[in-house]
This record gives structure tokens, C-alpha cells and sequence, in this order.
């Protein structure tokens, strides 16, 4: 009996220890910087889409301004891409970004104090918020683009998260600190960006050369399903002092996710963010369309959770191109997000149109849900058709990039890499071992990319040499042709 109670005091002792270990377990180190894109959002919110302020210089015609003179822009740099980009290694897309979102701040603050010229400052503030909002995306989608889709996932929810909170804190604020802290904001999320591309090497950060890839469809098609079935019932997201970026919903869902990564880590299904998107936005459709539920909060939260696992996913599949490809970011999120504005708009456009017109007994509102219903399912059944999140999404490789030829040894090495992983069958999170083994990068450096363990690092790499048959980093590099890749580019760059 002595043994006995000795062995249960023994069990006991180590059962705290493992338990801390575990809690230590969920912690992964995310670097401050990179929650600056939630500063940007809760901006957003707080001053143009579903604010808890009411702006005599706010109006819905101001909304639309202020969107499409961020897509107006983002489409012109989507067609300059090519002369202007990366844009941090410049100050002027900074320095031009903060003027106009302070700009904006200051005038929309403004028309309290002069309501006989709201109308005026409306249509300014809307164009200045438009011109900052669509810099700020493009800066911080050059820095989301230079990170695997863990690390992606990861620091998108916590910014989501980050986001939500400041809204609710700057809820509490009288008027005069809410306008400062509100100014505040663009200056702080531009600075975290500056910082987060000085955290990452020489090497990750957005290069100069130039890929030409045609455009990947099937990720615009996935964002237009999604974008105009969200626009259909987006005004449901803002349900009392709720907007879209603070609602539970969106703090619920990113939450979700967020400690999802933390548990998972590298076994993480992105697939669970469709899984989420889809019942969701059905859901909200459903309590819109057929209960009639527009004003209530289950439906709010459905509509903005729905959407929140559906903008964390696009992008997730734009970032993977951008940061295993070496795809623009500029290119790509620019026209990827001036689409999606624009789906969202003919979305609020239909479900107006819907809510003053009857077809026989069928309110056209209830119309509209039921398109939007198809739009969401048809875009989740095609989601789930592709069978890898690294797969190209339509698009293919035109031409050899131009400029010093880093990109193109980029290109053909994640190609390699692809190859190789189907032909001896390696998994998802294998073959993003195989690509990080490829760019020379070290077990601890694997380990910190995708915020896994160690022993978990060197088991993936054991698995791949494993099933290589191969024993060492050199019999890789042969396998791969590396050394091959090296010779040409600096063959090229000699050229």
C-alpha cells in the first residue's frame, strides 16, 4: 500500500509539470508588428463601415465613394505594379498613406463642428479614406505575402482579434480622445508594418524581380462567390453598436481559428475555415430570408462570422502564392481586392433592389438570400474540389521573370518541390518541410517558420528523407538540382 501511495503522490507531482508544459505548448511567439493590420481595421470601422459614431459627414453614397476610390486606386497600381513595386523600400507610399487617412480622420471629426458643410467634407473625407485605404492594404498584403500560411493564419486571426478589441475599447472614450486615438491609428498600423518587414531576413522580403503569371481564377471565383452573397446581407453585420470588424461574430470566429493554430500547428486543416464559412453565412441567410430575422443578432453574428472565416482563407491562398511563387503581392491583392469591393457592392445593390419588389408572393429580398445561398455553396463545394492549398488556383506561368533572376530560381524550385512531393507521396505539411529544406534553411529555422517543435521539425525531415531514400542535405540538394538552379541565375544575372 506504501508503494501504491508513493507511486499516486509521484503521478501527482508530475502531473503539474506536464500541465504547464501543455499550457506552454499553445504559446507561440507573435511578434507585435504584425498585429498592426487589426489597427488599420478597427480604423476602418470606427470612421467609415458600421461605425458606433455618428458622422454628420457619414452617409451610405459616402460609403460607396470611399470604396471605390480605394479600388480605383488599388486597379492603377495593380496596372504599375510592374514599375512601382516593393513598396516598402519606398517612403512615399508611407508618407502618402498617413497624410490621406489622417487627412480623412481629420475633416470626418471636422463636420461636427460645421454640419452646414457635411455634405462637402463627406464626399473629401470618403475620397482621402479611400486613397489611404487602399495603400494601407497593399503595404500590409506585401508583408502578409512574405510569411508560410501558418504564420499567415496565425497573425491574421490575432489581428482580427487585436482589431475588435480596440474598437470596443475606443467605445468608452469621450469625443475629443476618440478623434485623437481615432488619428492615432493609421500612424501605428504603418509603423508595425515598417517594423514587421525589418523583422523578417534579407532574403523573405519582397523582391524586385518580376513573375508574370496569368491570373488565378479560381480564387477569384472563389472570392466573388463569397464577396456577393456577403454583400446580399452585409448590412445584418452591423447590429446595434456592432460594426463588421468588432461584431462576436468576427471575434468568436477569429478567436476560433486563432487557438486553433495554437493547438494544431503544423497539422492545422485550412479546410476548417470553409467548414466555418459555410453554415454560417447559410445560416444568416436563412434567419434573413425566411424568418424574417434582419434586425436580430443571431443573425449578425452569423453573417460576420461567416465572412470572417472566408477573409481569412483568401488570404491564406493569396499569401501562399505570393510567398512560394514570388508573385507580386501588389499585382495579386490589388486585383483581388478592388474585386471583392466591387462583388460586395452589386451584393447591397441587388438586396436593395430585392427589398422593393415582389415577384407574385416572393419577396425580392428572400430572392436575393436564395442567390446568395447558391453563390456561398456553389464557392464551398469548389473550395473543397481542390485538393492541395499550395496548388496554383488557375494560374500559370507565362514567361521567365525579368531582374536578377532570384525569382525565377524561386519559381522552379517550388515546382521541384511539387514534383517530387506527388511522386513519393509526401503530405501537405512534408512538402512545406521539402520546399524550407530546399531555400538551405536549418531544423531551427523550420521550426520557427511553422511553429512547431522540434523533435515534431526533425521528424518531418526524417519522414522526407525517408521516403526519398536519402540520407543526407547534399543527396537532397542533388535530387532537386539546386546547385543547377544556383548555376543559372547567376548565369543569368551575368547575362
Amino acid at each position: 500500500m506504501t508503494r501504491i501511495a508513493a507511486a499516486k503522490e509521484a503521478g501527482e507531482e508530475n502531473a503539474a509539470p506536464q500541465a504547464r508544459r501543455r499550457l506552454r505548448g499553445l504559446y507561440a511567439p507573435i511578434p507585435l508588428a504584425f498585429l498592426g493590420l487589426g489597427v488599420y481595421r478597427a480604423w476602418i470601422e470606427i470612421t467609415f463601415v458600421g461605425s458606433f459614431v455618428s458622422f454628420p459627414a457619414f452617409s451610405l453614397s459616402t460609403r460607396d465613394l470611399f470604396d471605390f476610390s480605394a479600388v480605383a486606386e488599388m486597379v492603377l497600381f495593380v496596372l504599375l505594379a510592374r514599375r512601382i513595386g516593393p513598396l516598402y523600400t519606398k517612403r512615399w507610399p508611407f508618407a502618402l498613406c498617413a497624410t490621406a487617412m489622417l487627412a480623412s480622420t481629420v475633416l470626418l471629426f471636422a463636420s461636427f463642428f460645421a454640419p452646414g458643410l457635411a455634405e462637402s467634407l463627406g464626399v473629401v473625407t470618403s475620397v482621402a479614406g479611400g486613397v489611404g485605404l487602399g495603400l494601407i492594404i497593399l503595404i500590409w498584403s506585401e508583408l502578409y505575402g512574405c510569411l508560410n500560411p501558418i504564420r499567415v493564419t496565425l497573425y491574421y486571426a490575432a489581428s482580427l482579434v487585436v482589431g475588435a478589441l480596440i474598437i470596443y475599447l475606443y467605445m468608452g472614450l469621450k469625443m475629443p480622445w476618440l478623434f485623437v486615438m481615432t488619428a492615432l491609428l493609421p500612424i501605428v498600423s504603418l509603423a508595425s508594418a515598417r517594423k514587421g518587414f525589418a523583422l523578417l531576413p534579407e532574403g523573405e522580403r519582397p523582391q524586385k524581380a518580376w513573375v508574370s503569371i496569368s491570373v488565378p481564377w479560381k480564387i477569384i471565383l472563389l472570392m466573388g462567390f463569397f464577396a456577393f452573397s456577403y454583400g446580399i446581407v452585409e448590412a445584418n453585420a452591423y447590429q446595434g453598436y456592432f460594426g463588421p470588424h468588432s461584431s462576436p461574430g468576427t471575434f468568436a470566429v477569429s478567436g476560433v481559428v486563432l487557438l486553433g493554430v495554437l493547438v494544431k500547428r503544423d497539422k492545422f486543416d485550412f479546410n476548417t475555415l470553409c467548414r466555418i464559412a459555410l453554415p454560417l453565412t447559410v445560416v444568416a441567410l436563412f434567419l434573413i430570408s425566411v424568418l424574417g430575422f434582419t434586425d436580430d443578432y443571431l443573425s449578425g453574428f452569423c453573417v460576420a462570422g461567416g465572412y470572417t472565416a472566408f477573409s481569412i482563407l483568401i488570404m491564406v491562398l493569396c499569401s501562399n502564392l505570393c510567398y512560394r511563387y514570388g508573385v507580386s503581392a501588389i499585382w495579386l491583392f490589388g486585383m483581388e481586392r478592388s474585386l471583392r469591393l466591387v462583388f460586395m457592392f452589386l451584393g447591397r445593390c441587388m438586396y436593395e433592389y430585392g427589398s422593393v419588389i415582389t415577384v407574385g408572393s416572393v419577396r425580392g429580398t428572400t430572392i436575393a438570400s436564395g442567390i446568395a445561398i447558391l453563390a456561398v455553396v456553389m464557392g464551398t463545394f469548389f473550395l473543397l474540389s481542390q485538393k492541395e492549398l499550395s496548388s496554383k488556383w488557375g494560374a500559370s506561368f507565362l514567361v521567365g521573370p525579368e531582374g536578377n533572376g532570384e525569382a525565377v530560381r524561386k519559381q522552379e524550385l517550388a515546382d521541384r518541390c511539387e514534383l517530387l512531393a506527388k511522386r513519393f507521396g509526401l503530405t501537405s505539411r512534408e512538402t512545406e518541410v521539402l520546399i524550407l529544406l530546399a531555400q538551405r534553411k536549418t531544423v531551427g529555422m523550420i521550426e520557427r517558420e511553422l511553429y512547431i517543435a522540434n523533435g515534431t521539425a526533425k521528424a518531418h525531415v526524417r519522414h522526407v528523407y525517408q521516403k526519398f531514400d536519402i540520407h543526407s542535405r547534399e543527396e537532397l540538394f542533388d535530387l532537386l538540382g539546386v546547385d543547377g538552379l544556383q548555376e543559372n541565375v547567376e548565369a543569368k544575372n551575368a547575362g
